[in-house]
């Protein structure tokens, strides 16, 4: 039985078929003494393509879920990688040829080794469409059949090497493949290739998000980010998501704790010529294990838009030859405008305060000297003008800038220099400080680490996850006596320095380091070795922190300043405590619970002669 349409051609006389006798044939017509005179054609006739199995796995307990099928070419050859196989299609023009060769190839050894499970065949969308329009797909069925293979079992893994051109085609494809209960998947999602579109008209069961995605992930915060805005719109599609590419520990616990529930890659098991039954015991104990990822933190961007921050004002607009006596009965018709706008065709050339107008206006004689003059030399000719592009860090520099009347003119809001709307300067002024605000919770703007919500987030997960773990609380002592007496300039070398000594002494991707504010830090530990690092911070920043005082109050060892009530008091040179609360499963349902254990053991390191104490549930204990 040939699976092609008007077999027209003949075949060479001792030209071996694509397959064994009594196979279907998964090609289209092709004159097969010009495929066997081919070197890629003679390698599919003498069927000496065979595929090896990757698994795909649970990252909640490492167990195999499915596996992928992959094609190799002739070992020792050059053409073994099934990258130079399909360049080598290519060029022959038998790519057609080559995917439906894989595909029988595949399901035939997956029959043979009598294998359950969830399997993955790889595909392009051309010659999908080209399988369902010229052949349909009951001989594949009936193959897999002959083989004992289920259509549950399948599931069809669209790859993309080129833009997908008729869409339409491909979606009645999988509509067809569908209804014969084989799943689809997505491949590679992300390199460029595979589109939003193509999800959202197919509709795959499961997506596998590009290893670019997930390589390195552990340290890069952008591709975090876009992870959990995969994950998004996979809810909304209703896919499931697969990490491929997933290379070491770190990568494959923080990709677990993001919540995908599958994922593939070397250190999960490398391709085999027999499907495993496990995934290598080293990823199974980083799934398992209660170790908790610490996320990368990306910097809180201040070069976000803030105009949904802004009440815009649609204030009416004035031209250069405008009278004065318009324009005070522009502004007596609207009482709530600050300023109105001159503008000359789209583009805003000037402003006109109201206040200083109608102090001009109101002169006596002013009316009669200049309200059927022109409000041209009225205007502040030189206005602040506001992109709707414009960001945090470009209003920054106009608050602090020289010209200072926009507190009272306020500015023109410009969309590419065409008019839009005026604001006050007073609302600009507040929506910048709430944006850094908003911000410093992300991460302080002194030295750059995690602020009070990824903190707070981080000891969620800690908690979520039921592992043990050690919170400590830095602070310092006599920090304020030193700022007073030195500035504040000093004093944030100081809290700098605090955040430098930390960073050296917490173990990176195991203790997460984050500054709530002022000199108040926490560490979240997960090392073993936690009081040891504690001390280590205490000693080295002790040291360090007395050369920041000046010669003579190092050799008095403090210096003198007033106390909050007032009063002249001698205050030992500034020193690091740290409070830390060991946290067990259930001792805590919260984060704040853990953060005011942690307060509680920092007041009682600040009495320690050794400046660190450790509190344990209903128990505190002095180091």
């Amino acid at each position: 039985m040939h699976l092609v349409q008007n077999t027209s051609y003949s075949p060479c006389v001792d030209a071996p078929h694509l397959f064994a006798p009594g196979e279907p044939q998964l090609a289209r017509p092709v004159d097969l003494q010009v495929v066997c005179a081919s070197v890629l054609g003679q390698i599919i006739a003498q069927r000496r393509l065979f595929p090896v199995f990757q698994p795909i796995a649970k990252l909640a307990d490492g167990l195999v879920y499915a596996h992928e099928a992959l094609i190799r070419g002739p070992e020792g050859g050059n053409l073994y990688a099934p990258d130079a196989l399909f360049t080598q299609a290519s060029e022959e023009a038998l790519t057609f040829e080559l995917e439906l060769a894989c595909l029988v190839v595949i399901l035939q050894r997956w029959g043979e080794l009598a294998q359950h499970g969830r399997l993955f065949i790889n595909i392009s969308a051309q010659a999908l469409v080209r399988l369902i329009s010229q052949v349909g797909m009951q001989p594949v069925i009936r193959l897999m059949r002959r083989w004992g293979i289920s259509c549950r079992q399948l599931v069809l893994e669209i790859t993309e090497h080129e833009r997908v051109l008729d869409m339409q085609a491909l979606v009645d494809a999988v509509k067809a493949v569908r209804r014969l209960g084989i799943q689809i998947a997505l491949d590679d999602f992300g390199d460029g290739r595979s589109s939003l579109r193509l999800w959202s008209e197919v509709r795959p069961e499961v997506v596998k998000i590009d290893k670019y995605f997930t390589k390195h992930i552990s340290t890069h915060a952008d591709k975090v980010k876009t992870i959990q805005a995969l994950q998004k719109i996979a809810e909304i599609f209703g896919s499931e998501l697969v990490a491929e590419g997933i290379e070491t520990d770190d990568d494959l616990r923080l990709l677990r704790d993001l919540g995908l529930t599958y994922g593939q890659g070397f250190f999960l098991a490398r391709p085999r010529a027999e499907p495993c039954t496990a995934v290598q015991p080293g990823a199974v104990a980083v799934m398992v294990s209660r170790r908790v990822a610490v996320y990368p933190e990306a910097r809180q961007s201040t070069q976000a838009n803030i105009f949904d921050r802004l009440n815009i004002m649609q204030a009416p607009t004035i031209g250069a030859d405008t009278q004065n006596d318009q324009v005070a009965a522009l502004f007596l018709m609207h009482p709530h405008l600050h300023a109105l706008p001159l503008v000359e065709g789209d583009h805003p050339i000037g402003i006109i305060n109201r206040t200083s107008f109608l102090e001009r206006y109101s002169k006596l004689y002013s009316r009669e000297l200049w309200g059927n003059k022109p409000c041209l030399q009225w205007a502040n000719l030189q206005p602040r003008l506001i992109e709707s592009k414009h960001t945090i860090d470009d209003l920054l520099g106009i608050l602090t800038s020289d010209d200072q009347r926009y507190l009272d003119d306020g500015f023109i809001v410009v969309d590419n220099g065409r008019y839009h709307g005026l604001c006050r300067g007073d609302q600009i002024v507040k929506s910048v400080t709430e944006t850094r605000i908003e911000a410093a919770r992300h991460a302080n703007p002194l030295t750059f680490l995690p602020g009070n919500i990824p903190i707070t987030q981080h000891i969620e997960r800690m908690l979520a996850r039921n592992t043990e773990f050690v919170v400590g609380y830095l602070d310092l002592n006599n920090f304020k006596s030193f700022n007073d007496r030195y500035g504040y300039w000093r004093g944030d070398e100081v809290i700098r320095l605090v955040a430098q000594v930390a960073a050296s002494h917490v173990q990176e991707r195991r203790d997460f380091l984050g500054h709530v504010g002022g000199d108040d830090f926490i560490v979240v530990f997960q090392s073993t070795s936690w009081a040891e690092q504690c001390r280590c911070m205490i000693d080295e920043f002790n040291t360090r922190a007395a050369n920041l005082f000046d010669e003579a109050d190092q050799l008095k060892g403090g210096i003198e300043a007033q106390d909050r009530q007032g009063f002249t008091h001698f205050f030992a040179l500034t020193t690091l405590s740290i409070g830390a609360v060991q946290v067990r499963p259930g001792d805590f349902s919260n984060a704040e619970q853990v953060a005011n254990a942690a307060a509680a053991a920092k007041h009682a390191a600040k009495s320690s002669a050794c400046g660190m104490a450790v509190r344990r549930h209903n128990a505190e204990k002095l180091a």
